[in-house]
């Protein structure tokens, strides 16, 4: 039987950025130096195979400090911790390694650097989030406001009008975030905003790809965890440029043929903490399907790489 034709756009750059790959070594790295187990607080990444892959190694995941004994190894996840995290794990003179991406790193410091300068931050963000949680846990409790619609905006309670920074969340929608900004900008003309935007290159790149992948494409996957923020981002964008259907899938199990049928074609990218194993495993299942033929949508090339901590590079 002649299976039907089908143009797969594969956008690049997809998948793993280089906070993910660096935390992901650090796992492996501890688990090299120090043996199994090592405890993880938090998914060291959001997505399942990979937090999987980690525990069949030797990797224990937590949510919470308290459930560390005090005498293995611990890491703080990509997404950043509350400084009162890292405290906690000195007074129990415990052995940390944090693996918070640098690009996160990077808002906690200019979020520190702006309560400094006596200003009260309001940060854009999702409730909740790992990573919301661990910059606003940066700053004593009432100088970190949260905002995630141009609508709170309206509703925000600050302190002196004339005494603001925003930081943002480094995962968000370019757009979304930029429409939120100007809300802040217009109500708060002083309000002081970041040296270098938040938003991660990863997460940027990501998104610009697929608005220039979407236009051609009938339907669009992007593979990656339901508690991915950036992952969720990218299926918005993609509906947002034009494709009339996008969706988030775990693996290629996820993936609902029948909404499929008709298709000549088909946007294929991926969220910054899935593999490539992934991403290939759901190309393979169009393969099985259509004739193929890939046409990759290039829109940058990433050629960053971040250092592991000089704890894991010295010897045991």
């Amino acid at each position: 039987m002649t299976k039907p034709p089908l143009t797969l756009y594969l956008a690049a750059p997809r998948g793993f950025c280089a906070g993910v790959d660096r935390a992901i070594k650090i796992v492996e790295m501890a688990l090299a130096k120090w043996g199994a187990p090592v405890f993880v607080r938090h998914e060291i990444v959001h997505n399942k195979f990979v937090v999987d892959s980690l525990r069949d190694k030797g990797a224990v995941f937590v949510e919470d400090l308290s459930d560390c004994p005090d005498d293995r190894p611990v890491i703080f996840s990509a997404h950043g911790v509350p400084k009162s995290v890292p405290a906690a794990a000195a007074a129990r003179k415990m052995v940390y390694v944090d693996a918070t991406c640098p690009l996160v790193s990077k808002v906690h410091i200019e979020a520190q650097r702006h309560f400094d300068n006596g200003l009260q931050v309001i940060m854009i963000g999702h409730a909740g989030h790992p990573e919301t949680e661990g910059t606003m846990g940066q700053l004593p409790p009432g100088e970190v406001l949260l905002v995630e619609t141009p609508a709170d905006v309206a509703e925000v309670e600050v302190r002196d009008p004339a005494r603001l920074a925003f930081v943002t969340q480094t995962t968000l929608s370019v757009d979304d975030t930029a429409e939120i900004v100007a809300a802040l900008q217009a109500r708060f003309p002083a309000i002081v905003g970041p040296h270098k935007e938040d938003i991660c290159y990863a997460t940027t790149n990501r998104q610009e790809a697929v608005k220039a992948m979407a236009p051609k494409c009938d339907a669009m996957l992007v593979v990656g965890a339901p508690n991915s923020s950036n992952s969720k981002r990218l299926v918005e964008v993609g509906a947002r440029a034009g494709c009339a259907y996008a969706q988030l899938v775990q693996r290629s199990a996820d993936i609902d043929w029948r909404s499929l049928e008709g298709i000549t074609s088909i946007g294929i990218t991926a969220g910054a903490s899935a593999p490539e194993v992934l991403i290939n495993e759901v190309i393979d299942a169009f393969k099985d399907r259509y004739d193929v033929t890939v046409d990759i949508v290039e829109t940058a090339v990433e050629n960053v790489e971040f250092k592991v901590p000089r704890v894991l590079r010295e010897p045991a």
